[in-house]
């Protein structure tokens, strides 16, 4: 959704396609957790372009239901929007880095306050979009919760005033917006949040946060340049044989300059493409029965003599003896590993 309204507003692609977290493979698969850093670089690039308040409202039209995945339903699925909003802030790790984000709530006898924190280091403009747009998404999955646009009592605003308030009017449904807060918060009536959730079925609320644990269980957050550069070159391997141009191609980068950055991270390309290797024929063998012909074939290496010759070199013994030798093999006995063909890349 950021790139898209980056690329709406007029931003350089130039200036964020080379982000970490912004390849191909990562904006695709929802495992990868994007860096905080990417989605604050991505609001300043819009913000140079149109007004903080703008960009909240523009991210907010992207976000159609179904958007932010299993956090959108934990809202609009349960009992009622309460009990959502409520999931939502304990499963908030499903979409934002939660070492900078947080929702807390707040009942305070007929009114709810729901507070949303950001501590990203971003520039102000871009602060003010992420976290202006966070309290619209809240109120924008409420209402669709309810089956109806709810009209918040008040918002909270730590940003200041903006020239025109016309975007966060239509952003929240009221012009009852108080700027230079001490935080950033929307507050409802109770009765609205407390009211049966339109879309509600008996059950659905434990199934969707059993995903949500799966989802945090197996995320795979992108920390910094070189796990950037693994993923692609993984990718890469699941397609064929990966070569220093395809990876930079992958990575918008020259062949020159990619090398020049696994320098300056104290690794080759050899080093990475062995080790990949390594780990890829590690797993074949420990989990599969996949001839050492078909191994050979599946990694990369010319023949089973080159494979060998590898695995002499890493472990100091043969591909058989490594295989019947492995815990919980498929020389071991267990028969808890998979004899499937069919294997994780």
């Amino acid at each position: 959704m950021s790139v898209e309204v980056a690329r709406m507003v007029g931003a350089d692609p130039n200036g964020y396609t080379h982000l970490l977290g912004l390849a191909p493979e990562h904006l695709h698969g929802d495992a990868y957790r994007i860096p905080a850093a990417t989605i604050g670089r991505l609001a300043d690039l819009t913000s140079v372009h149109v007004p903080w308040t703008e960009t909240a409202v523009l991210l907010a039209r992207q976000s159609h239901i179904g958007a932010l995945g299993v956090w959108d339903y934990l809202i609009t699925a349960a009992p009622t929007p309460l009990e959502g909003i409520r999931d939502a802030s304990t499963y908030l790790g499903t979409i934002v880095d939660t070492a900078t984000e947080a929702l807390h709530i707040d009942e305070n006898g007929d009114r709810i306050t729901i507070s949303h924190r950001n501590g990203a280091d971003v520039t102000h403009e871009a602060a003010c979009a992420i976290r202006a747009y966070a309290l619209g998404i809240v109120r924008q999955r409420l209402s669709q919760a309810t089956g109806r646009a709810l009209v918040p009592v008040r918002v909270t605003l730590t940003a200041p005033a903006p020239r025109r308030h016309n975007a966060l009017a239509e952003l929240y449904g009221t012009r009852a917006i108080d700027f230079d807060a001490p935080d950033n918060s929307i507050t409802f009536l109770a009765s609205d949040l407390k009211a049966p959730s339109r879309h509600t079925q008996p059950g659905l609320s434990t199934v969707l946060r059993r995903h949500a644990d799966q989802i945090l269980a197996t995320a795979i957050p992108l920390h910094d340049w070189l796990s950037h550069f693994r993923t692609a070159l993984a990718a890469a391997h699941a397609e064929g044989t990966p070569t220093l141009a395809t990876v930079a191609r992958r990575m918008a980068l020259s062949t020159r300059t990619l090398q020049r950055r696994l320098d300056e991270h104290a690794t080759t390309w050899s080093n990475e493409l062995e080790a990949l290797r390594q780990a890829h024929i590690t797993r074949l063998l420990e989990t599969t029965d996949l001839s050492i012909d078909s191994i050979a074939a599946r990694s990369g290496y010319a023949n089973a003599r080159a494979l060998r010759r590898a695995v002499q070199r890493w472990y100091g013994t043969t591909p058989a003896a490594l295989r019947n030798n492995s815990p919980g093999g498929l020389g071991s006995g267990s028969s808890g590993r998979a004899r499937s063909g069919v294997v994780p890349t």
